[in-house]
């Protein structure tokens, strides 16, 4: 095999690897947002009712949903254009090395107790808050309208700045690592109709940056004092403290050590 042979076949993997990496962004980005989940669906049922009526010979159908086939990608950009932008700029906010150093065991253990410890104090006393903590994607749009803390994290600052009188106490602090960067955040809400009406805006919020990244979005309850944790697209209400506090643990871990346990955990099946 010459090095021509040898180069044509790298570049053949190189180009299925590209196309593979494109659609599982694109597929990530889809199962957190609601909308175009809908549009996937309807797509996927539009074709099964066009091979159906092929195999059936029903003219009708058939003429109606090629007309729909050829003008329906025109349509989806036109009517869902806002979705595909907010899909598209997710796509852009990943990084694929991330964005900042991965935490060592005693650092997580650290950021999980600090978040702890101001999360217990929050509840008792009926304090409202909302806490993102980045992963891979950027969430640079939200904290550049914030206040910018760039602060080691702390039971402490955080309790100071969700404190009712304090100025900050309304909106989401965002945390990069083991240090706050920002306080008074503001993000978007969700749309999601299943969410129950009786939730208030800080859930609502936390969802909504949960659907649109890979964050992790904690919330106290400033009515009932109860937990919550958004991520990946969904609401994990009412957690009782150990609840929230493994979930959090779990969520925190790396994705390759996430993988490695769950291969042991195989193998000690296995044996």
């Amino acid at each position: 095999m010459n090095l021509a042979a040898i180069l044509s076949i790298f570049t053949k993997l190189l180009d299925i690897c590209f196309v593979w990496m494109a659609f599982y962004f694109i597929l990530k980005n889809v199962k957190n947002n609601i909308k175009m989940v809908l549009i996937v669906k309807g797509v996927i049922l539009i074709l099964i009712v066009k091979l159906l009526s092929d195999l059936l010979n029903l003219y009708t159908v058939g003429v109606i949903l090629e007309y729909a086939i050829q003008w329906g990608p025109l349509a989806i950009i036109v009517i869902f254009q806002p979705e595909i932008r907010s899909v598209l700029e997710s796509l852009g906010r990943t990084q694929l090395l991330g964005r900042h150093k991965i935490l060592t065991v005693d650092e997580r253990e650290r950021v999980v107790y600090e978040i702890m410890r101001s999360v217990d104090y929050l509840r008792k006393n009926r304090i409202g808050a909302l806490i993102v903590i980045e992963r891979e994607i950027s969430l640079e749009e939200y904290i550049r309208n914030a206040t910018k803390i760039y602060a080691d994290l702390s039971d402490s600052l955080l309790e100071t700045i969700f404190f009712p009188n304090s100025p900050l106490h309304d909106g989401g602090v965002i945390i990069q690592g083991d240090r706050i960067t920002c306080a008074g955040a503001v993000f978007k809400t969700s749309m999601n109709p299943s969410i129950s009406k009786r939730l208030g805006t800080r859930h609502r919020a936390a969802l909504g940056i949960a659907e649109e990244s890979d964050a992790i979005a904690l919330v106290v309850s400033e009515e009932t004092g109860r937990l919550s944790i958004a991520c990946e697209g969904e609401l994990h209400y009412n957690l009782d403290p150990d609840q929230f506090r493994m979930m959090l643990i779990d969520e925190l871990k790396p994705k390759m050590e996430v993988f490695f346990e769950a291969d042991e955990q195989e193998s000690e099946g296995e044996e």
